[in-house]
This record gives structure tokens, C-alpha cells and sequence, in this order.
């Protein structure tokens, strides 16, 4: 007989909106189960090994609480654990790596550390039970309401999780189809959502590209050439219809112009250097000796993948599109080893060496692959394009119902079907509680970028303090309906339950308004 865990609230996926809501729930007193489906929780954070994107007022405004905390313990956790140079450890905004993708770029262990640290007065109690390298497999449905579900470790053993609510927070929303809820994958039609640049047909498979993370230091005079991955010839001469130049190339797509922008290993003449693009380690912030040389986490436009979806499709076609993602991040790390272009005229940088120790695996990759879109439920409200896009509005939308902010760029990343990639100014945007609502299922809400956005939106979405923010009013939501003995869609309908809610979350700490800023 399987075994059956009850709590109050089960969350499906420990990233990072899985996090912040189990934080939130158990902060609440409710007891909370959480999985995950790999060894580490974080997500992005840590499995996936993307340093956080964040807009520009990150560090005076613009996040929630929780998340203002995480950020600073792990500046903290450096200068507890790390051999700092002074003038680092000193430095109120220490960015270890100085990447210039974000203000803290960091090694992922660290995320791991410090979300275990903030999560372990809970976990220690019993209040929070967390399965990690548990995957879901099914659901048993009544009506509108998921009554059980069943989680497989990568062993093969099953549990049955019963819980009052069920958030999703897995990077593909993977409870979604299983429990019956309404979804959207892809890009929607122009006729269903309005939105200016949508296609006039639906393409529910033309989907952001994702990919495979790997790390890698630098040896200035080193030799740690892999071997030659099993697909490098054809990686090294691919190149996509929708490209002037081969993917493995010193050029990239430039959203902006719809050519090709060139760029080079190492900051050169005018030219931006890549290198120090997602940096995480940068020794001179380190006494003298503590590492070999830089380490840089490679999240590049070179291994963007965009052959294929890995949602709604057959499990044989799922893994083929994994295998070649990751050949062709390995690809990628061997023409930089050996065929690069150097400015000096010579070809490849020898020195680079894949570092798998940073990231927990033995092959040198990300635990897990990097998702931009997931699916999305089909919500209460979806935000679209003309909410967001800076050339289709005048300033920040204002919504009655907000449990949080964001802000990022409408950015889409090249797609699996027509290879359209679009990028756009942006407002600050308001999170509306109608679009962590799904139009049906009473007890399953999102926690992460499955929330009621567009393939247009949904970009501005998965960034890191935006689906934290996501995540953490998610658990609010579910622990407050159950406290009131509601359902969640209760709380938008009626304004007197709207507004308590509310002032429970800027009471613990979630913006709801923006200030006066323009668009970014």
C-alpha cells in the first residue's frame, strides 16, 4: 500500500516561486509539503544555475521582503564563508562575480545554502516537509477539485500527497494537465487575446527556446579541451533559417534590428565580452590564490535551443530535444576551446574548464534545463502585451486587485516553430490576483510563471523576483482561504475580503504599487 502524506498545503515544484510560497504558507502556520523534482530546491537559483534578472531599482524598491532578505544573506553567506578582500567584504552591493546581467551574480550552492537556511526553522519543526528528486505522476479529480496526488522519486517508490490546496511551481507546470486545469501553451491567436503582435493562428507548440546551462572557469595558459561532443559537426555548421550567421559564431540575434550583433570572448575595442556576462566568481574580489581564474556561468544566445518543445510532446520526443540541448551546450564549450576566434588572430581558449563541482552534476551541466515559458492556466484575468508594451500605453497599469510587482522587458528568446524573437520597452507592471486564478479548479493555483499570462508577457513573468513575488502571494492566498474557510477566487469578488487580504500582504512586506518610474 502506498504511503499517504496529508498536509494543509501541497506544493508541486521547488523552485523558486515553490519556495517563496512554502515559506509563506508555513509562516502562517500551515503545514506545508513541497517536492522537487531534482536534489536541489531554488530552480533557477541553483538547478538551472541562472544568476538573478532584475531591473534597476532592485536594490531601493521593487520586490518583496523575503526576497530583499534572501539577496542579502547571500552577501552575507560571502563574507561569513569566503576569504573577501576588505574593500569587497565592506562593499554594501558585493556582486562576488560582477556579472553584468545582474547586481549579485552568485554561485548557485550559495543560493542552495541560504534558501535551506531561510527555510529551516520550518523544515525543523515539521511545519514543512520537502521530497526532493520527487516528480508528479497523477491526479485524482472530483469535480473542480483535485482530491489526491501521487509524486514518483527517481527511484521508482510513490507517495500520495492530500493536502487542502495544490500549488503548481514546476517549470512546465506539469500539475496542470494532470489535475484538469484549463491551459495555454505557445503563442495564442491575435483573436483570443487581442494583442498587436500575436500571430493571427494559435501555435500552441511555438514556444520559447530554453537551455543548458554550463560552468566553466578560466586558466589563462591551461589545457582542458573536452572530448568532441558526438554532434559538434553539426552544431559547428547549423544555422538557422532566421539567422545571418551560424549559431556557433562570435554573433548573436539582435531583437532590435532583427540581424545579427557581434560580440567576442573578452571585452574588446568596442566590441561586449560574454565572458563576464553571467560571471559568478570574480578573484579580485577574493584574497590572492583562492581560485585559478574567473568562473562564468554560460547562458549565452549560442545555446539558446529552439529545435523542438519539450511540453505536450511524447516522452521519446522530450528526451531527444534535451539530448541535443545539451550537445549543443557541449558543442558550444568546445568550438570556444577550439576554434573561437581570437582578436590576436589564433583560434579557441584552451583554458576553459568545465566545472560540474559548481553546479553538483558530473557531466559539467545544469541539473536542469533553463525554461523560459511554461504552460499557462487559463485564468480569471491574463495580462496582455497592451498591459505592459511602453509603445502601446501611457505609464504603469493600475489594478484593484494587485498581490504584488514586477518588472522586466517583454523579451522573447527565439521560438521552436517560427523562430520569431521580439523584444520591447516596458512599464512596471502590477501581479492581478484574477491571474493567479484559474477559471475553473477550486484548490490549484500557480506559483510561478504559469500564471495567466500571454506568449507575449509571460517574458516579463519568469524572471526571478517576479515569480518569487508570484510564489509567496500564491501561499499567502491559499493559507488565507483556508483560515477564512473560502475559496481563493472569493477573495477578488468580494472587495472587503479583496482589501484584508491585501493589507495582509504589505504587512508582510509585499509591494503593491509602484512608484512614479518610467519604462525601462
Amino acid at each position: 500500500m502506498l504511503e499517504t502524506l496529508q498536509a494543509d498545503i501541497i506544493i508541486i515544484g521547488g523552485g523558486i516561486g515553490g519556495c517563496a510560497a512554502a515559506l509563506a504558507a508555513s509562516k502562517r502556520g500551515k503545514k506545508v509539503i513541497m517536492t522537487e523534482e531534482t536534489e536541489w530546491i531554488g530552480g533557477q537559483l541553483t538547478s538551472q544555475a541562472v544568476p538573478p534578472d532584475e531591473h534597476q531599482w532592485i536594490e531601493q524598491f521593487g520586490c518583496t521582503r523575503t526576497y530583499r532578505e534572501f539577496r542579502n544573506r547571500v552577501r552575507e553567506y560571502y563574507r561569513r564563508h569566503y576569504p573577501l578582500r576588505e574593500e569587497a567584504r565592506r562593499d554594501e552591493r558585493l556582486n562576488p562575480g560582477t556579472g553584468w546581467v545582474s547586481r549579485l551574480c552568485h554561485e548557485p550552492k550559495v543560493a542552495l545554502a541560504v534558501l535551506q537556511e531561510m527555510l529551516i526553522p520550518y523544515t525543523s519543526s515539521g511545519r514543512l516537509q520537502i521530497l526532493t528528486d520527487y516528480k508528479i505522476s497523477e491526479a485524482q479529480v472530483e469535480g473542480d477539485d483535485v482530491q489526491i496526488v501521487t509524486v514518483q522519486h527517481a527511484d521508482g517508490r510513490l507517495k500520495k500527497l492530500k493536502g487542502h490546496y495544490y500549488l503548481d511551481a514546476t517549470e512546465t507546470g506539469e500539475l496542470l494537465p494532470l489535475a484538469g486545469v484549463e491551459y495555454v501553451t505557445g503563442a495564442e491567436a491575435k483573436k483570443d487575446t487581442g494583442e498587436r503582435h500575436a500571430p493571427e493562428e494559435a501555435r500552441p507548440q511555438d514556444m520559447q527556446s530554453f537551455t543548458y546551462v554550463f560552468a566553466v572557469d578560466y586558466v589563462d595558459g591551461g589545457n582542458f579541451v573536452i572530448e568532441k561532443p558526438e554532434q559538434y559537426e553539426f552544431w559547428k555548421e547549423y544555422r538557422a533559417p532566421f539567422l545571418q550567421h551560424k549559431q556557433l559564431s562570435w554573433f548573436a540575434p539582435d531583437a532590435h534590428t532583427g540581424g545579427s550583433k557581434e560580440f567576442a570572448m573578452f571585452h574588446y575595442e568596442d566590441l561586449w565580452g560574454l565572458w563576464d556576462y553571467r560571471r559568478i566568481v570574480d578573484p579580485t574580489l577574493f584574497v590572492e590564490g583562492t581560485y585559478e581564474g574567473d568562473i562564468s556561468l554560460i547562458n549565452w544566445p549560442q545555446n539558446d535551443y529552439w529545435s523542438g518543445s519539450i511540453i505536450d510532446v511524447s516522452a521519446e520526443e522530450r528526451e531527444k530535444h534535451i539530448h541535443e540541448s545539451k550537445q549543443l551546450s557541449l558543442s558550444l564549450l568546445y568550438w570556444l576551446q577550439t576554434e573561437a576566434p581570437r582578436p590576436d588572430g589564433g583560434k579557441g581558449y584552451p583554458g576553459l574548464r568545465l566545472r560540474g563541482d559548481i553546479l553538483g552534476t558530473e557531466d559539467g551541466l545544469a541539473k536542469y534545463p533553463y525554461i523560459r515559458e511554461s504552460r499557462r492556466i487559463k485564468a480569471v484575468s491574463t495580462v496582455v502585451e497592451e498591459d505592459i508594451n511602453a509603445n502601446t500605453r501611457e505609464g504603469i497599469k493600475q489594478v484593484d486587485d494587485s498581490v504584488g510587482i514586477g518588472c522586466y522587458r517583454i523579451d522573447l528568446h527565439p521560438t521552436t516553430e517560427t523562430n520569431t524573437f521580439f523584444y520591447a520597452e516596458s512599464y512596471p507592471f502590477e501581479i492581478p490576483l484574477g491571474a493567479l486564478l484559474p477559471v475553473r479548479v477550486n484548490n490549484v493555483l500557480p506559483a510561478c510563471k504559469n500564471i495567466g499570462s500571454t506568449h507575449i508577457t509571460n517574458g516579463c513573468f519568469r524572471v526571478h523576483p517576479v515569480e518569487w513575488n508570484i510564489g509567496e502571494s500564491a501561499g499567502y492566498l491559499a493559507a488565507f482561504a483556508m483560515e477564512k474557510g473560502i475559496l481563493p477566487r472569493d477573495v477578488r469578488e468580494d472587495q472587503a475580503l479583496l482589501r484584508e487580504f491585501q493589507e495582509m500582504l504589505v504587512e508582510e512586506g509585499i509591494e503593491l504599487k509602484w512608484p512614479e518610474v518610467g519604462a525601462i
